[in-house]
């Protein structure tokens, strides 16, 4: 049996985040980077120098035949946009977090996916990793008993410390939720299943913030989002999660996620990441390190989602992070806002179904299945 062709990606977007997804494409046969664009024709000829690929207009990049999945690495406000022009141009489409700043615009993408019959996908892909695939694991086994709930944390001073150009993280489709909430919530969904119910608080502490961070360590940039939000998610399942995510926070000894249970808690690794320590206490007992045992636990696999996608594509199986994943992180996310808006519990329309773990087996940059 013949290796499985290659797929031609093209990336729209050449920031921060482009060196993660051009760097873990390397690790997988199928992905074949054909080029790069961006607003900015200087960065993406940089970027492609640096990646040895080719830099094209954006305009170029979509008329590309050999271009089938098109990487949106644009800032979130454009997510939307930019994925139906990639849409309207006949290839699939893989974005970065969010799927969409509101819900309303992100129905509107998967719908107009399903009509071209395309495919879309989204990161985050880290619960792919194999810290995450083994927690998977132990939920699935049974381990916890009865599911009783859990918590997500991530609180943080801001993004201005270190980030070069900062402003958008607190512009409309930024802070906490919309920017970081996507990794705990999916995370979440692939080990209890979907979200039924939110309730949310949120504050935003300042109108504006100073940039401490090279080059523009100094300037003032306008706070236009809530920065600190905390919820309970009920889950379909009937556990209830507690959370908190936030930018106004000096620092805490919360874990990333936790998992209870009626005869066992787990501790799961930051989803910010594709591995970390896992740890599980079974009633009674102390809590014990679990040897993390499954592929892509060490390094930054950024891409896997996308290979992932590519392999679906070949193979005509559904992708693990998909659109519609994406979609229910969205509306999730988007409860938060109207639960504090009108002091009241959002039901959660939409359902998905927890993608597929992976095969403890697969190695080496092959997804196989």
């Amino acid at each position: 049996m013949g290796a499985t062709p290659k797929v031609g990606i093209g990336i729209i977007g050449c920031g921060n985040i482009s060196t993660q997804y051009l760097n873990g494409a390397k690790v997988f046969d199928i992905l074949d980077i054909r080029a790069v664009a961006d607003m900015r024709p200087d960065v993406a000829a940089a970027r492609a120098a640096e990646f040895g690929t080719k830099a094209l207009t954006v305009d170029e990049l979509l008329a590309d035949p050999e271009i089938e999945i098109v990487v949106n690495l644009t800032i979130p406000r454009a997510h939307v946009e930019v994925g139906l022009r990639v849409l309207d141009a006949g290839k699939h489409v893989y974005a970065e977090k969010p799927l969409g700043v509101n819900l309303e615009e992100g129905r509107k993408l998967i719908a107009a996916a399903k009509q071209k019959n395309l495919r879309v996908g989204s990161a985050p892909d880290t619960f792919l990793g194999g810290g995450h695939q083994v927690c998977r694991r132990i939920v699935d086994s049974g381990f916890l008993g009865m599911q009783v709930g859990g918590t997500a944390t991530l609180m943080v001073p801001g993004h201005e410390r270190w980030h070069p150009d900062p402003a958008f993280y607190y512009d409309i489709g930024g802070g906490p939720v919309l920017d970081m909430a996507p990794y705990y919530l999916t995370d979440l969904i692939q080990m209890l299943g979907p979200v039924s119910e939110v309730v949310g608080f949120s504050s935003r502490l300042r109108e504006e913030r100073v940039i401490t961070s090279e080059p523009k360590n100094g300037e003032m940039m306008p706070v236009k989002v809530d920065t600190h939000v905390a919820g309970l998610l009920r889950f379909a399942s009937g556990a209830i999660v507690q959370t908190v995510f936030s930018f106004d926070v000096a620092g805490h000894k919360h874990a990333p996620i936790e998992l209870y249970g009626t005869e066992g808690s787990l501790s799961v690794p930051d989803p910010n990441w594709f591995g970390g320590e896992v740890r599980q206490l079974e009633k009674g007992g102390e809590w014990q390190d679990v040897a993390v045992d499954a592929p892509y636990a060490d390094g930054n696999h950024r891409s896997i989602g996308l290979a992932d996608m590519a392999y679906s594509i070949r193979n005509e199986r559904p992708h693990r992070a998909s659109g519609e994943l994406a979609l229910h992180v969205l509306e999730v996310m988007e409860a938060f806002e109207t639960s504090n808006a009108s002091r009241s519990v959002v039901e959660i329309a939409s359902t998905v179904t927890r993608p597929e773990p992976l095969e403890t087996s697969l190695v080496d940059g092959k997804l196989g299945r």
